[in-house]
């Protein structure tokens, strides 16, 4: 009887440590990351010769990675291709590091993805066309990096994407037709790049939409009234551009400089503010 109670009791534990024990495979793509990151300067590095359930910010659920939570570590170099690999990633955390380098194509094998922050690095490029298929992805967060082109056009496959923030890049051209499909928006801020054309009347899909940023930009043509519609927006910003003709008071008072404007030789202006134009 008592053969048979350790017998159970091995098999419970070893079922146990089973479930716990991370892939080879997996293992290699976290040990690529650490190399290509420069993991011996790191704040908290990694023992590479302990378990990876031990690994500062690794978080291990069922023996399957599903974070990456290394904020403020002093990650360099690159983020390895071999990362996109660990497809059960579910959160990516690696904002105030000095990460350089283009984001891969191959990010978009990350399905499960719904949280990525890489903001305060310096990462260079174009944001590749492939984060669109992140389908579950509620978090974006790639501010304060170097990145440039145009955003891409099937962005607003992001439906379910509530927080984008891509301000203080490089990032050109005008907003893709499919962003006022993202409904679900709570935050877009893309302040600080150099964006431009005019913004569409399909700003009003933005329903769930508290805080709106486009500061300092290159945008042009009028505010759209439809903008008064959006009963969550409680902050805005859309001053240093070059909009143009009569805004309601009630926006002018929402907005932080309150519609402040540049001319094409640079100089300031308010714009008019039409008395009749009334929050909906």
């Amino acid at each position: 009887m008592k053969s048979l109670a350790s017998f159970v009791l091995l098999c419970f534990f070893s079922a146990q440590m089973g479930a716990k024990t991370v892939s080879e495979k997996d293992k290699e793509a976290l040990i690529a990351f650490y190399h290509a990151a420069n993991g011996n300067e790191w704040k908290i590095k990694w023992d590479l010769s302990q378990p990876v359930t031990t690994w500062f910010g690794v978080e291990v659920e069922e023996g399957k990675i599903i974070g990456l939570s290394l904020a403020d570590n002093n990650l360099s170099g690159t983020i390895s291709e071999a990362l996109f690999n660990l497809t059960n990633l579910i959160s990516i955390d690696f904002h105030k590091n000095k990460l350089e380098g283009n984001l891969a194509f191959s990010i978009s094998n990350l399905k499960e993805l719904e949280v990525l922050k890489l903001s305060q690095n310096r990462l260079s490029g174009k944001i590749p066309a492939s984060v669109s298929e992140l389908s579950k992805l509620r978090d974006l967060e790639l501010f304060a990096n170097e990145l440039t082109g145009e955003l891409p056009l099937q962005i607003g496959k992001l439906k379910q994407l509530e927080i984008l923030v891509l301000s203080n890049n490089k990032i050109e051209g005008a907003l893709p037709v499919s962003i006022y499909k993202m409904d679900h928006l709570q935050i877009l801020l893309l302040n600080g790049n150099r964006l431009s054309g005019s913004l569409s009347s399909q700003i009003a899909n933005f329903t769930a939409l508290q805080n709106l940023s486009l500061y300092d930009n290159n945008f042009e043509g009028e505010v759209p009234k439809e903008l008064e519609k959006l009963a969550a927006l409680s902050e805005l910003n859309l001053s240093y551009n070059q909009f143009s003709g009569e805004v309601s008071r009630n926006l002018v008072l929402l907005d932080a400089l309150n519609m402040t404007m540049l001319d094409q030789n640079g100089n300031p202006f308010l714009l008019e503010i039409n008395q009749e134009n009334k929050l909906q």
